[in-house]
C-alpha cells in the first residue's frame, strides 16, 4: 500500500511538470530586451595589456521565456574584445535562453596591440555587441582608449629563470637600464613621447645617470619600483605645466587614489638625485633616500596615497622646497636615523583615514655621531587628522638631535597629556627650537582650511587668516614662487601654496 502511495505522488509530480510552460522558450523578437547601458566604456589600457573585466546586464522585460537567437561581436573573430555570456567564453553565441522578467550578465574584456591598429600614441578602439532576433537587431557599443608605451622588464632566460639584481644581501626581480638596448635604445633617457610601464625593479647602474624629461609618465606594476646603485643619479626635471608623474599601471578611475599599487623609488647609499616638479602617488613608500652623497634637491614635489611613508629619509642630506604630502599610512615625512635636512615652504599634511599615522616623524637612531640629526623647517605646515602631527624620538635627549622650526604651523593637541611639553623636545616656548611658530593645541586653533584634503588639494584658503602673510620674508626669498608658480615675495603664506579663494568649496 505504501509503495502504491509513493508511486501516485511521483506520477502527480511528473504530470504537474508536464503541464508547466515555463520551459517553453519562444524566439525573441527584439522588443523584449533592455540593457543596463547603451555603451560599455572600458577604461584606458596599455597596448598588449589586458583590461579589467566590465559587465553589461541584459534584461528580459516581457512576461514570456525567450531564446535569443544570436549574440555576437560586430567584428566577429577579428575583434579584440572578449565576451563571457551565461558562463561561456567566446565571441559569438546562439540560442541563449532567458526567463521572463529575468536578466543575464555579459562580461567584457579586451587586449589590443596598438601597432596593428595605428602608428599613433593612442587611439579609440571600438566594436559592438549585436543581439539578433529575427529581422530585428539591437546593439550595445564597446569603447576603450589604447595607449602605446615603452615596456621595461627583466629578461627571461632559456632555462626559464628571469633576470634579477643583487641588492645588498637580497636578490630582487629586476634589471639594469641599458643605454644601448636593442629594442628601446637608450633606456637611461626617458622622454614624454610615450608612457613607461615597468615590471620588476628598474635599476640605474653604478656611475650612470637616468634623465627624465618634463611631462614623462612612469607606471609601475605591482611589486615594482625604481632603484639606484652606487654613484648613480636620477635627474627628474619636470615643469609646473608638465610635471613628471610616477604611479601604478592600473588606469581605471577606481584605482586613481589607491595606496600601495607599487613599491616606490629608492635612492640607495652613495647615489644622488634631483626631483623638480614631480608627482609620486599610490606607492608603498613614495621616495626612500638612504645615505646619499650630495644634497638631494626636492623642489615642487608632491607625494600622495602611500601605504606607509611618503618621504622616508635615512641618514640623508636633503634640501626641500615646496613639498606637499598627504594620505600616508605611517607618516608623510619619516626622518629615520638622523641626517641633515633643510625644508622651506613645505606642507607636510596627512589625512590618512585610519589610526596610528601622523604627518612628521623624526628620530636619530641610537643617538651616536653616525646618526646625528640636523633639521630646519621654515615657513611650513605640519598638520593632519592625527592629534599630534609631529612625533620626535631623540635617543639621548639633546645629544646629536638638533632641530628648529621657524614661522611654521604645528598641530599638537597633546591628547591625554602623554608628552612633557615643559622639556625637550616638546617645549614649544623654547625659541631655540620653535621660533615664531603657531602651535594648534585644539581642533579649532590655526586651522589651515585646505581647499580639499580628500582630493589632495592642499592649498590653504582665505579662511586660514592666521597663516596668510605669516611666513618670514627672508625665507620666502629662498623660494620666491609657490608650487603653482605664484609669487610669494610681497606676502608669504605658510606652506607650499599661496592661499586661494574658498568661495567654490
Amino acid at each position: 500500500m505504501k509503495f502504491l502511495y509513493n508511486l501516485l505522488i511521483l506520477v502527480c509530480v511528473i504530470n504537474l511538470a508536464a503541464c508547466r510552460d515555463d520551459f517553453n522558450y519562444e524566439p525573441a523578437t527584439g522588443s523584449e530586451l533592455t540593457f543596463s547601458k547603451d555603451t560599455v566604456y572600458l577604461d584606458t589600457i596599455f597596448s598588449n595589456i589586458g583590461s579589467s573585466t566590465y559587465n553589461l546586464k541584459v534584461y528580459n522585460k516581457s512576461n514570456k521565456d525567450i531564446k535569443i537567437p544570436s549574440i555576437s561581436l560586430g567584428k566577429g573573430d577579428n575583434s579584440h574584445f572578449r565576451l563571457m555570456v551565461d558562463g561561456m567564453p567566446g565571441k559569438s553565441f546562439n540560442n541563449i535562453e532567458l526567463l521572463a522578467k529575468d536578466s543575464l550578465f555579459i562580461f567584457v574584456e579586451t587586449t589590443v596591440d596598438i601597432k596593428q591598429q595605428t602608428n599613433g600614441k593612442e587611439f579609440l578602439y571600438t566594436d559592438e555587441i549585436l543581439f539578433q532576433a529575427g529581422n530585428n537587431q539591437q546593439k550595445v557599443d564597446l569603447v576603450t582608449l589604447v595607449k602605446d608605451a615603452v615596456f621595461l622588464y627583466p629578461q627571461k632566460f632559456q632555462d626559464g629563470s628571469y633576470e634579477s639584481l643583487n641588492f645588498g644581501d637580497t636578490q630582487i626581480y629586476g634589471f639594469f637600464l641599458d643605454e644601448n638596448d636593442v629594442v628601446n635604445g637608450n633606456e637611461l633617457d626617458w622622454t614624454n613621447d610615450k608612457p613607461y610601464v615597468i615590471y620588476g625593479y628598474a635599476a640605474v647602474p653604478p656611475n650612470k645617470t637616468l634623465n627624465i624629461s618634463a611631462g614623462t609618465e612612469i607606471h609601475f606594476h605591482r611589486n615594482s619600483g625604481l632603484v639606484t646603485f652606487s654613484d648613480a643619479v636620477i635627474d627628474a626635471d619636470g615643469s609646473i605645466e608638465n610635471p613628471i608623474v610616477f604611479q601604478g599601471d592600473r588606469l581605471e578611475p577606481s584605482f586613481e587614489d589607491i595606496p600601495g599599487q607599487w613599491d616606490g623609488i629608492w635612492i640607495s647609499q652613495d647615489s644622488d638625485a634631483t626631483f623638480n616638479n614631480v608627482i609620486i602617488k599610490n606607492a608603498v613608500d613614495g621616495l626612500f633616500i638612504n645615505k646619499n652623497k650630495l644634497p638631494v634637491n626636492l623642489t615642487n614635489l608632491q607625494i600622495y596615497n602611500c601605504e606607509k611613508n611618503g618621504l622616508l629619509l635615512q641618514v640623508a642630506n636633503i634640501i626641500g622646497k615646496n613639498i606637499v604630502t598627504n594620505n600616508c599610512g605611517v607618516a608623510a615625512l619619516n626622518i629615520n636615523y638622523g641626517g641633515t635636512y633643510d625644508f622651506t615652504h613645505c606642507t607636510f599634511a596627512n589625512y590618512w583615514n585610519r589610526q596610528n599615522q601622523t604627518a612628521v616623524v623624526i628620530n636619530n637612531g641610537d643617538g651616536t655621531n653616525e646618526f646625528a640629526l640636523q633639521a630646519h623647517f621654515k615657513n611650513s605646515i605640519i598638520y593632519g587628522n592625527a592629534s599630534e602631527s609631529l612625533l620626535m624620538a631623540p635617543a639621548n635627549k639633546e645629544t646629536n638631535f638638533t632641530f628648529k622650526f621657524e614661522y611654521s604651523l604645528i598641530k599638537f593637541l597633546n591628547s591625554g597629556n602623554r608628552f612633557d611639553t615643559t622639556n625637550f623636545p616638546y617645549n614649544f616656548t623654547n625659541t631655540v627650537n620653535f621660533n615664531n611658530c603657531l602651535i594648534a593645541k585644539n581642533f579649532s586653533d590655526y586651522q589651515p582650511h585646505f581647499f580639499n584634503s580628500s582630493k589632495n588639494e592642499l592649498m590653504i584658503t582665505d579662511k586660514a587668516t592666521s597663516l596668510i602673510n605669516f611666513g618670514s620674508s627672508v625665507y620666502a626669498q629662498q623660494v620666491p614662487q609657490d608650487l603653482a608658480g605664484k609669487s610669494r615675495l610681497t606676502s608669504a603664506d605658510l606652506g607650499a601654496y599661496q592661499h586661494v579663494s574658498s568661495s567654490v568649496e
